[in-house]
């Protein structure tokens, strides 16, 4: 029975790079992946996910008022497994589609992404995910004391936390660092 798979991790943890992994290993056995990703992350390319150590694949980019389960029917009905990066960029509506493929289709479902935003708030897709997934994993990053990294600290041009502002904000090392609850309040507090 196929399920609908949420693995979700702080920034740099390794989740883009453990989706096309996976989608490596479905095509080695001569399946069919359609690999999807929310158009809103344009950070490598409209139609491109790339993982922190260079691996690289296009995509279908799909814009958050898109029907995922008509896609899927329509377009991509011969796919044997669904692939998404960045999955909490996408709508609870989008989620459920998803899972209406799982469940209608018997199709497994593999989401990739992150859990919580800069201010350590679910994401709405991710969220939704926690709801309903069959199955929820954590793929595990470190931060620098050693503990395990469980917050994405959104830093500003001078290495600063932010604590406001948009929930969306798309960077890599540049602009998020993961980090431990405890070390995330250490230096939001020496910043106060």
């Amino acid at each position: 029975m196929a399920k609908l798979y949420f693995k979700f991790g702080a920034m740099g943890c390794s989740k883009t790079a453990q989706a096309l992994i996976t989608k490596f290993n479905y095509e080695e056995r001569n399946m069919k992946v359609l690999l999807l990703k929310p158009a809103i992350d344009t950070r490598d390319g409209a139609t491109v996910v790339k993982s922190r150590i260079g691996l690289m694949q296009d995509a279908i980019a799909v814009g958050s008022e898109e029907d995922l389960y008509a896609l899927y029917e329509q377009k991509y009905p011969d796919a044997d497994v669904v692939i998404v990066d960045e999955c909490q960029f996408l709508t609870p509506r989008q989620v459920d589609e998803l899972a209406d493929i799982v469940m209608m289709k018997d199709i497994p479902v593999l989401c990739f992404g992150l859990s919580t935003d800069f201010t350590t708030h679910l994401f709405p897709g991710s969220k939704r995910l926690f709801e309903i997934a069959e199955s929820i994993s954590e793929i595990k990053s470190v931060c620098t004391c050693g503990a395990k990294a469980t917050v994405n600290a959104r830093l500003d041009e001078n290495g600063k936390i932010v604590t406001e502002g948009s929930q969306v904000l798309l960077g890599g090392n540049d602009r998020y660092v993961a980090m431990c609850r405890k070390c995330w309040l250490k230096y939001r507090a020496e910043q106060a």
